[in-house]
């Protein structure tokens, strides 16, 4: 096969050039501006839940400035989900808080309720307080138990801080991820379900909160006619430029989301007769994942191969492959941090490998991905 298959490649609508030029022709090329402002309000409309949104530079920095308002500061602990990229739990770090990591369940490899619930109890056992905020995230798109999560929370009067950044147009029970706890978070990275080339979105509450986001995404300047800071801010806001291309992307959004379906339920047919390898799926009829990237387990004993192996097989026939995350738990960087474990997201590291699912795979090329897995397993 000539061209290489890439796990999640941006794709343009065609309609991102006409904003972005607008932005140039009216010299709105500097942070906010009309780009901005409307990006904001089509995902405010998205994603429902009379939700307000803010644009901002990352995703990180949307968990970041989620943090701050929810009062994270030195001495605090933040439960945050151990299977997962690390930029959900460093701006915990940057607040010179704690995150203590949870461990996943089986069902839907995001954070575990049941070990949820006893990190928390030891928490407030071990330190005398509780912990102040929790950090799920819907890994690769597929939704968290968020409802039981939410419900732990309220027991214990402890905020949610829901990473969302894989999961936009994901619904948990109809409702669209991002919009279960005080705040949600979103990412535009180059390769997520929309791209502003790099970028991400925090969703808040109501209108208040919106505009306290703004005002620590633009260095804290107090309304003075002079340069007035109060507080630390932070240059966190999103480009006029960058919105352009958001507001682009949103004309396929759920063009988008459908294709990484219809890619996934191929990949489900086609894997069904597969002994050895399993596809990750919605776990019933409340999950609704987006299936931002394909997943797979691969039983060595049973398929004669593992994860590696198939990984670099893959990619000498020019399909990009990655392996699931390395949980947080097991990275020298957080080796000292306190963890509450159950083995789930070890397994899943040293068994899984994320396969090709954006808008640039083709039926062909999933029938050649699924072809060359196919050979690498023993008959």
């Amino acid at each position: 096969m000539d061209k290489r298959i890439y796990l999640c490649l941006a794709h343009m609508s065609g309609k991102e050039q006409a904003f972005i030029k607008e932005a140039f022709d009216t010299n709105w090329v500097v942070p906010l501006g009309p780009n901005v402002n409307a990006f904001e309000d089509e995902l405010k409309h998205f994603v429902g839940q009379d939700k307000e949104v803010v644009a901002l530079s990352a995703g990180t920095a949307a968990i970041h400035l989620g943090l701050i308002q929810l009062g994270v500061g030195v001495g605090d602990e933040v439960i945050c989900q151990s299977f997962t990229f690390c930029a959900s739990a460093n701006p915990v770090a940057y607040q010179g808080a704690t995150p203590v990591f949870v461990d996943s369940e089986e069902d839907t490899w995001n954070m575990d309720p049941v070990l949820l619930e006893e990190a928390i109890k030891d928490r407030i056992a071990k330190t005398g307080k509780k912990p102040k905020a929790i950090l799920p995230v819907h890994l690769y798109g597929m939704p968290a138990r968020i409802d039981e999560i939410c419900a732990i929370a309220a027991k214990y009067d402890i905020p949610v801080l829901e990473d969302a950044a894989e999961a936009l147009g994901s619904e948990f029970n109809g409702r669209k991820c991002g919009t279960f706890g005080t705040f949600g978070v979103l990412s535009f990275n180059g390769n997520k379900m929309i791209t502003t080339s790099g970028g991400g979105a925090l969703i808040v509450p109501d209108e208040s909160t919106k505009k306290q986001t703004m005002f620590y995404a633009t260095q804290a300047r107090e309304p003075f006619p002079h340069y007035q800071h109060e507080k630390i801010g932070y240059n966190y806001r999103m480009s006029n430029i960058c919105a352009g291309i958001g507001r682009g992307q949103m004309t396929v959004l759920d063009e988008h989301i459908a294709h990484h379906r219809h890619v996934h339920a191929l990949y489900e047919n086609a894997f069904e007769s597969v002994d050895g390898i399993t596809l990750k799926s919605n776990p019933d009829g409340r999950f609704n994942a987006n299936y931002w990237l394909s997943t797979i387990l691969i039983d060595p004993v049973k398929t004669g191969t593992n994860y590696d192996e198939v990984r670099r097989k893959l990619d000498e026939q020019g399909i990009e492959t990655r392996p699931l995350w390395k949980p947080m738990h097991l990275q020298p960087v957080y080796a000292t941090n306190p963890c509450y474990v159950n083995g789930v997201s070890e397994r899943l590291f040293n068994m899984g490998l994320c396969i090709p699912a954006g808008p640039w795979v083709t039926d062909e090329d999933v029938a050649y991905i699924v072809e060359q897995i196919k050979a690498c397993c023993k008959e």
